[in-house]
């Protein structure tokens, strides 16, 4: 199943006796165990019949013995064991979850567990008598519409660049990054209908001007002047810009315009799909792509691998940020 389809049965109070929640993404593993532990019973209901316990302070009979208890003064009782990866002997749950109490709702939260054995009976009991849920990591590409989508259900749009914005100054972090949408959706004006970029800017504190977008942007026009106003700021906050992550984003980003390059199919819903951006964006590539040529960008990926290699202490001699940083764009540029 997947989270909307697991969310959705929850809210329509279609229940299983047993979850097990289990993936890379830790997010929507928090989502769907809080969501549980809040909406299946009334407040009232949960001082006698919800349990919050962690895998490391439990074992196998402890948990068996909770969830074979009967509700009181209430349909249901609620049995959630977060960190349930840190139970010992898991596979001894396999006869209380081939047969589970109807009245108990078991949930499993793992933690950082990639994955499960599917071949273990336990696991294979839970699969058929409740519902598992492996929460997979998301790509860049499906980030953008995940943000989107979230500020959709809210009744509000971002803009391109904004989103962007968002998204790269966050990164990956989908449980930062609804935490910074909250603080925003509280920030704006009621009457707002669109996320600027300014707005995402002010409100995760870095500099609408001066950040690694407009720094590639600004090298896809070949704005010399722009790129040296926007390197020499970075060289003045080198701590909340680290020449190596800048190395490392454009390293990502002059890939993709020779990417760009080798396509057929250039048209932008094509070459935003294949790029993993949005199409918004496209433009900033071919701009790009027209600017540097093929050769060029192989040299630059060069000068960028070769400056990585220094940062990291390789090859470089009494060498600092600010001259390496200096080197490097004169040497894209030119």
């Amino acid at each position: 199943m997947t989270f909307e389809n697991i969310i959705s049965d929850l809210k329509n109070k279609i229940y299983k006796p047993i979850y097990l929640f289990y993936g890379e993404e830790s997010y929507f593993i928090d989502e769907l165990t809080n969501y549980i532990a809040k909406n299946v019973l009334t407040e009232a209901e949960k001082s006698f019949n919800q349990t919050i316990l962690y895998g490391k302070d439990v074992n196998v009979t402890n948990v068996i013995e909770l969830s074979r208890r009967f509700p009181m003064m209430a349909n249901m009782q609620v049995v959630i064991v977060k960190e349930a990866q840190d139970i010992k002997k898991f596979a001894d749950f396999e006869p209380y979850v081939s047969n589970p109490v109807k009245s108990t709702i078991l949930v499993f939260s793992f933690k950082n567990k990639k994955t499960v054995d599917k071949r273990t009976k336990v696991i294979s009991q839970i699969s058929k008598q409740g519902v598992m849920f492996e929460s997979k990591r998301l790509y860049e590409r499906d980030i953008y519409p995940w943000i989107t989508s979230k500020l959709n259900a809210e009744n509000i749009s971002i803009h391109p660049e904004a989103l962007r914005l968002l998204y790269e100054s966050i990164g990956a972090d989908l449980t930062r990054i609804s935490a910074e949408i909250k603080k925003l959706l509280i920030t704006l004006p009621e009457d707002t209908t669109q996320i600027q970029k300014e707005d995402v800017a002010q409100n995760i504190g870095i500099n609408r001007d001066f950040n690694i977008f407009e720094l590639q942007k600004a090298l896809s026009y070949k704005d010399s002047k722009k790129v040296y106003k926007i390197v020499d700021y970075f060289s003045k906050d080198a701590k909340n810009n680290p020449l190596i992550a800048t190395v490392a984003r454009l390293f990502d980003y002059f890939r993709k315009v020779i990417l760009y390059h080798s396509l057929t199919d250039k048209g932008k819903n094509n070459a935003a799909s294949v790029l993993g951006v949005n199409p918004y964006f496209v433009d900033e590539y071919r701009v790009a792509a027209k600017n540097y040529s093929l050769s060029k960008l192989i040299i630059i990926v060069s000068y960028l691998r070769d400056t990585d290699a220094k940062l990291k202490g390789v090859g470089a001699v009494n060498a600092n940020d600010s001259d390496l940083s200096k080197e490097l764009f004169y040497k894209i540029l030119h």
